[in-house]
């Protein structure tokens, strides 16, 4: 019997090392994270982004994973499982923040709403499992765009719809946007979607790293932001907190 193919072991590695690691990795990063010579490490990288398992920033020339990555874990994970997992830590969420949360995965372009906890107080709200919701104008989009749950270039090639004054309206400002929330690690929305609203996001993570979904909440501007129109820092900790609770349910062991 055959040995394992070096080949692949080292490609399976590249892809590991890319989705546990914390952003955008260069060539030199990859070969001495990994031990390998520059030339193999960039014929390995060049396959992996062929065949979409890799995308190639063109203004900085780091890797990172490719969307395509997606439908393969999708095997073992459906939204069912995604929001079974989720739906504990998204009822404490709301009880210590005081605000909706939503869980979203994307749909053909669109983000998909798969669980909705209303805001514990007595005021009238509207379930909103199963709508979809433009990607580029709402937190738990800009999050699965940012992270690679789904393609950036269809969403560009449709057009970004203006909702507000606020919305980001250019592929440019989107790409600097989703850069940001790469290194940020959470995304947040104000106003971009509707007037007077605002809200902040996470990703969830699985098996490999790779973001499944996202968490966050939504609520009235002037609660989730300060007077400048920036998140409040517990609120962010927060959503991050049970992002990472629901990522370690699905097995993601550096969540």
């Amino acid at each position: 019997m055959s040995g394992p193919v070096q080949s692949i072991e080292r490609a399976a590695a590249v892809l590991r090392l890319l989705a546990g690691g914390p952003g955008r990795l260069g060539l030199g990063e990859v070969a001495s994270a990994l031990g390998l010579a520059k030339g193999t490490a960039h014929g390995i990288l060049r396959t992996l982004q062929h065949v979409d398992f890799v995308e190639q920033d063109q203004a900085t020339g780091k890797y990172q994973l490719g969307a395509a990555l997606l439908h393969l874990g999708s095997s073992y994970l459906d939204v069912n499982e995604l929001r079974s997992r989720s739906i504990n830590w998204a009822d404490a969420l709301a009880a210590r923040s005081g605000e909706a949360v939503r869980l979203g995965t994307p749909l053909e372009g669109r983000l998909l709403i798969v669980h909705h906890v209303f805001r514990p107080d007595d005021t009238l709200q509207t379930l909103d499992v199963g709508a979809l919701l433009p990607l580029h104008a709402t937190s738990l989009g800009k999050v699965l765009l940012a992270f690679g749950a789904t393609p950036l270039e269809p969403v560009v090639a449709a057009g970004l719809e203006t909702y507000t004054r606020h919305t980001v309206g250019t592929a440019g400002e989107l790409a600097r946007a989703l850069a940001g929330i790469r290194e940020a690690g959470w995304a947040a929305e104000v106003q971009e979607m509707v007037m007077g609203e605002a809200g902040i996001a996470a990703p969830i993570r699985g098996h490999g790293g790779l973001v499944v979904g996202a968490i966050g909440v939504s609520g009235a501007v002037e609660r989730i932001c300060d007077p400048k129109g920036r998140p409040h820092p517990p609120l962010v900790d927060m959503v991050r907190g049970a992002a990472r609770a629901v990522s370690r349910d699905l097995g993601a062991a550096r969540w």
